[in-house]
């Protein structure tokens, strides 16, 4: 399990993360939504080691990696999809993934795997990852974490830039390794109900605080859609009735 308790986190005098926790089985999908400036990037960043002002704690299978470097938390288990993929352009698909496969930990997940999990990835293997399409970018980030080995992955704005086309396939071999159960995701998602949809419980942050949790198949879009805006139910019922 990963667990995160209290974390708070700044950008100096800028409080961004407000006393977020929450848990995350293995095999379990969580999906986090909220407004730009809601505090979820400088979160995940948090819990990844690579913003350091912060306090509270990350716990990966009973162990506390809070005081670890971010490297380390890759050892443990812990990999990210960052917001922006962040791959090496001048190198092929298959050297970006290989980096990542020499630098992780043993296990199910090999080139092999990785690329049965995202089959769009076997055309290009020797394509330059900078002449990459936004959409084949992202699955190539996503299986260089996969590469590591993770028992958990965050990803970050998961489907951000990319076309309607690429967002469907992108899902789609998404729910290939959901279907797997190896590896617990975590995945920011601006869209409400593609992210209901794909999570198994929802998590709404609004100004760096969790205004909402729960099941995804309890809530309604009404109730995210209230959390996400920071709205009262009578406020958001006047509110559509006056639209």
């Amino acid at each position: 399990m990963l667990e995160v308790k209290n974390i708070q986190a700044r950008h100096g005098l800028l409080q961004a993360v407000r006393g977020v926790s929450f848990s995350v089985a293995k095999g379990e999908v969580l999906g986090v939504i909220g407004a730009n400036g809601a505090g979820k990037t400088t979160l995940f960043r948090a819990i990844t080691g690579v913003h350091a002002d912060m306090t509270g704690s990350v716990l990966l299978n009973g162990e506390d990696i809070s005081a670890l470097r971010p490297a380390k938390r890759v050892a443990k288990g812990l990999a990210m999809v960052p917001e922006g993929r962040r791959l090496f352009p001048d190198m092929s698909v298959r050297e970006n993934l290989q980096v990542a496969g020499e630098h992780g930990r043993r296990g199910d997940w090999t080139l092999a795997t990785v690329l049965d999990a995202l089959p769009a990835l076997k055309p290009i293997l020797r394509s330059l990852a900078g002449n990459l399409s936004g959409g084949q970018r992202q699955a190539v980030a996503i299986g260089r974490a996969l590469m590591t080995n993770p028992d958990f992955v965050i990803m970050d704005e998961v489907s951000l830039g990319l076309s309607p086309i690429a967002i469907e396939g992108l899902y789609e071999s998404l729910g290939q390794l959901k279907a797997s159960g190896k590896t617990g995701i975590v995945v920011v998602e601006q869209d409400l109900r593609r992210a209901m949809a794909f999570s198994d419980r929802i998590v709404c942050m609004l100004e760096g605080t969790i205004t909402l949790e729960g099941a995804s198949g309890t809530l309604t879009h009404d109730d995210i859609t209230n959390a996400y805006f920071g709205l009262e139910p009578e406020a958001h019922e006047r509110s559509a009735a006056h639209a």
